[in-house]
């Protein structure tokens, strides 16, 4: 049963980091790029991680795959963060289709103020 379950972990996992890559090609500009990358490879590469403990199935591995885990969380979210305001502050534009610009919003406000 546990096999079962790691595999399929795993399986999920790798579903979530081919969309991910699929997200790299097909979206439509660098943001909508950094969004589909760092949260798909995050979850994918959790679930991948957490498919291994369940098979290993010892306690220095789940041990050792919960601090993987957590270092690719908070890793994954702040470099797409730094790499996103990096492209904002670079000049780099959003989408023509972007709805909301939050960022330009707020330095208005600032600017205003």
């Amino acid at each position: 049963m546990t096999e079962i379950l790691g595999i399929a972990f795993i399986a999920i996992g790798v579903l979530f980091d081919i969309s991910g890559c699929i997200g790299l090609v097909r979206l439509p500009d660098v943001y909508n790029r950094i969004q589909a990358s760092s949260k798909c490879v995050a979850a994918g590469t959790s679930l991948i991680i957490i498919g291994s403990v369940i098979l290993v199935g010892t306690a220095a591995a789940a041990v050792k795959g919960g601090i993987c885990i957590a270092f690719i969380l908070i890793t994954s979210s702040t470099a797409a963060h730094a790499l996103a305001h990096a492209a904002y502050r670079s000049g780099l534009k959003p989408w023509t289709g972007t709805i909301v610009d939050k960022y330009q919003e707020d330095t208005d406000k600032e600017a205003v103020s």
